[in-house]
């Protein structure tokens, strides 16, 4: 009992520290990045991270500015031509539509977001990340969108300032050189802004640098909320909302299979948005649940929400102690970590099998993709779930026919309960009947999470239909799940063009075995359990 404490004390002590490493170069890094300034991200993170674990429940979820949250901001920035006054009202009503959102059943409904949609968001996001830093990686000034840091990018290509640019890619070299088990004890990024911060204050490297960090508590601002703000801003503050809350989710998702535990999405919620209100009333950057951090927290032993707690305390001890050295950061060393974050962002999983996705899946993608990166992240989410949405009632119209066939199989229903009965659940039969596409995919998935007692699961799909891009990710999902409990997967499919779509996403291999007949696999599995 005494070494469970102790490893569990221990493990949330590493677990806080090592997300505060990570999330230190990041915070500073996406502050700037917004036009808030490094402080305002930092602290932003600091109030989020200590406000939200406080109030969120027992999981070690640790909170701040992200990739997402820094992009969603500095356009919204923009479109205020940099008042942030109004940015600020913005992000306190997205808190409080966070609040809301903990009081409706929203936190299941964002689940039904198409992953195209999602995947060419974040794609969008991390190409936005990696374009707005090439000016700074070669010493010149962070632009404010895409469209202008192209455009700048061209023009300063021609005076580049070799000094910032090789710091920048030292700073790239380290990040990437580093191997992932040196991970775990220091972060590439944290030990990347060290040493070049180091070797540009050392060499006297003539560079841009933070120079304006303050060691003071932020000041509290007055924010103004009249029936005409409230109306100008209202959807700005919800679509923060959505992407604030979506990316909490996720990484409530991700936390809970790590540690085999349930959270409540809805407390959560609450406290991201307590956390966020209260960041914009201290002048400070939104930031919801960060899943890498959380990851990297999990992976060193937390298992409580005294390591994000402790995560948040660490972190303001470089303001205080070691401002001076937070002070002289090169940015064009923050742009190298930026965009190391960027490409950490892209949905690689998804664009090595792009060319097997259907053109549906594709169009909504790109469209997404393109919004995003050229036109407005906001006007991007919303085109996109209503592109998929309809493309999707245009495909479930096209497939309305009335088809007349035997439903029940004698032979069938009588295997299915002799196994109920003399196999004591250790056999499973589950059938997915209707379409199986990104709207049931997600519901199937969370059926798969604790299945007791079980050795073997046959997995029957009955359906001629194709899977889409969102369902074959589910599968793959299920059968990790799966195998985590030990339970061998059967699959029964009724068709060989399916078989061959899931042989060419390599989803078939990792069953046991596959058959054309219920039957025989139930056959199989019995013979199996008599060896």
């Amino acid at each position: 009992m005494f070494n469970e404490k102790f490893k569990s004390f221990t493990g949330n002590i590493f677990g806080g520290l090592n997300a505060a490493i990570i999330a230190l170069p990041q915070a500073l890094a996406f502050g700037i990045a917004t036009g808030f300034g490094a402080a305002a991200g930092i602290w932003g993170t600091i109030i989020l991270c200590f406000s939200s674990a406080l109030i969120s429940g027992k999981l070690p979820i640790i909170s701040g500015i992200t990739g997402p949250v820094t992009i969603a901001t500095a356009s919204i920035m923009m479109s205020f031509n940099f008042d942030k006054s109004s940015v600020l009202t913005i992000i306190a009503l997205a808190g409080i539509f966070q609040l809301i959102f903990a009081m409706t059943p929203f936190s299941n409904i964002i689940k039904y977001i198409p992953y195209p949609v999602i995947s060419g968001f974040l794609n969008g996001i991390g190409v936005i990340i990696i374009i707005m830093q090439l000016n700074p990686l070669i010493g010149g000034k962070v632009m404010s969108n895409t469209v202008t840091s192209i455009s700048a990018f061209s023009h300063n290509i021609h005076a580049v300032n070799f000094e910032a640019l090789t710091l920048g890619l030292l700073t790239l070299f380290i990040i990437f050189i580093i191997p992932k088990k040196f991970n775990k004890i220091i972060p590439s990024e944290a030990l990347a802004l060290i040493l070049c911060t180091i070797i540009a204050s050392k060499f006297n490297i003539k560079t841009e640098t933070i120079s304006n960090i303050s060691n003071s508590l932020p000041d509290f601002h007055i924010l103004k909320f009249n029936f005409q703000e409230i109306i100008t801003h209202i959807h700005y503050s919800m679509v923060l909302a959505i992407v604030l809350s979506a990316e909490s989710l996720l990484t409530v998702l991700v936390s809970e299979s790590l540690l085999k535990t349930k959270a409540s999405p809805q407390r959560i919620m609450a406290g991201q948005g307590i956390g966020n209100i209260l960041s914009a009333f201290f002048g400070c950057l939104p930031g919801s649940a960060a899943t890498m951090r959380t990851v990297a927290a999990i992976n060193a032993g937390a298992t409580r929400k005294s390591a994000a707690i402790l995560s948040a305390i660490i972190l303001t001890l470089p303001i205080f102690l070691l401002s001076s050295f937070v002070s002289q950061i090169p940015l064009c060393v923050l742009a190298g970590i930026l965009i190391k974050t960027g490409y950490n962002i892209i949905d690689v999983k998804l664009l090595k099998v792009l060319k097997y996705a259907p053109k549906e899946d594709l169009y909504i993608l790109i469209l997404v993709f393109i919004l995003t990166v050229f036109y407005n992240l906001i006007a991007a989410i919303g085109i996109g779930i209503t592109g998929a949405a309809i493309l999707y009632a245009k495909k479930m119209a096209d497939k309305a026919t009335l088809v007349h066939k035997t439903v029940y199989n004698d032979e069938i229903i009588k295997l299915e309960k002799d196994i109920d009965i003399n196999y004591h659940h250790k056999i499973r039969i589950v059938h997915i009947y209707g379409p199986f596409f990104f709207g049931s995919a997600t519901q199937l998935v969370s059926q798969f999470e604790e299945i007791w007692g079980t050795q073997y699961l046959i997995l029957d799909y009955p359906s001629d239909d194709l899977l889409d891009i969102s369902a074959i990710f589910a599968l793959e999902d299920i059968i990790t799940r799966l195998k985590a409990q030990d339970i061998k997967t059967v699959l029964v499919l009724n068709n060989e063009e399916v078989f061959n779509q899931l042989e060419t996403h390599k989803i078939i291999p990792q069953f046991d075995n596959v058959f054309f007949n219920e039957i025989q696999a139930i056959e199989f599995v019995k013979s199996c359990l008599s060896k």
